[in-house]
């Protein structure tokens, strides 16, 4: 299916939902035409039966980051800044929002450049899978600009506010090996078999109770801000919801005939 040319959702039989940015001749830029791609995509999505989503850049870049044609007219025909951040507001940031918030399970594939606000874009997902031709860096500097797209937010929540300041003031890019020991990918995969691997990553995700599964990745990206009498409680709020579920019956039932359990999402 494609949302306009910018952005193809291909939504699987098995329970996964594939999102292609698809600018490579602009290394997949988050320009308008994708932010706007990636939010009917997931409009798409949370109305289908899909399981996992799947987030992908084609062309052998995730995504370049901000802009740089737009960034250029702006400049050119001198936008006013209020102008271009109203722009922010209605595209990156709404899609930002809507993507951390996002009730099902979200895997980020990266191979190739994932930088700026396109860095972002990864590590809004919930997990993230990245080739050893990856490369990251919140490079904002580069082209003269603070941070956006949710990296105040999102980075110091993962690699600590003193790793997170030096990302960002220096602007360094780095590779998969790197952005693993900060934390910022679960998996790096030789770029000969990432395909294969990230396939048998998202089918195992696939694989289990849906139901279950989005309440628990809900409450664990909640958790952080919540106290423990809180995080208790709604934990035992999600486990009445999903005890009335057959799928928990189901996986019952496997475990004590020793096989595995086939989840149908109700």
């Amino acid at each position: 299916m494609a949302l306009g040319d910018a952005v193809l959702l291909d939504l699987e039989a098995d329970g996964a939902a594939t999102i292609t940015l698809n600018q490579p001749d602009r290394r997949n830029a988050l320009s308008e035409e994708i932010s706007t791609g990636i939010s009917e995509a997931l409009d798409e999505i949370e109305g289908s039966d899909a399981r996992v989503v799947v987030l992908q850049g084609s062309g052998g870049s995730f995504s370049a980051g901000g802009d740089i044609e737009r960034m250029t007219e702006a400049i050119e025909d001198d936008v006013p800044a209020d102008d271009r951040v109203r722009r922010l507001e209605r595209s990156t940031n709404e899609l930002m929002t809507r993507l951390i918030d996002f009730p099902i399970p979200t895997i980020a594939l990266v191979d190739g450049a994932a930088v700026g606000a396109g860095a972002n874009l990864a590590i809004a997902c919930d997990v993230q899978l990245a080739s050893t031709d990856a490369a990251f860096g919140f490079v904002f500097r580069q082209v003269g600009l603070s941070v956006d797209a949710g990296t105040s937010y999102l980075l110091p929540r993962i690699v600590g506010e003193n790793v997170a300041k030096e990302l960002v003031l220096t602007g360094d890019i780095f590779g998969a090996d790197r952005a693993k020991e900060l934390g910022l990918v679960n998996h790096v995969y030789d770029a000969d078999e990432f395909d294969e691997r990230a396939d048998e990553f998202v089918e195992k995700v696939v694989s289990g109770p849906p139901i279950a599964l989005r309440h628990a990745n809900r409450l664990v990206g909640e958790g952080l801000e919540k106290s423990l009498e809180q995080a208790l409680t709604d934990e035992a709020v999600a486990q009445g919801i999903v005890f009335e579920t057959e799928d928990h019956a189901e996986g019952v039932s496997a475990f004590l005939e020793d096989r595995d359990p086939e989840y149908d999402g109700r």
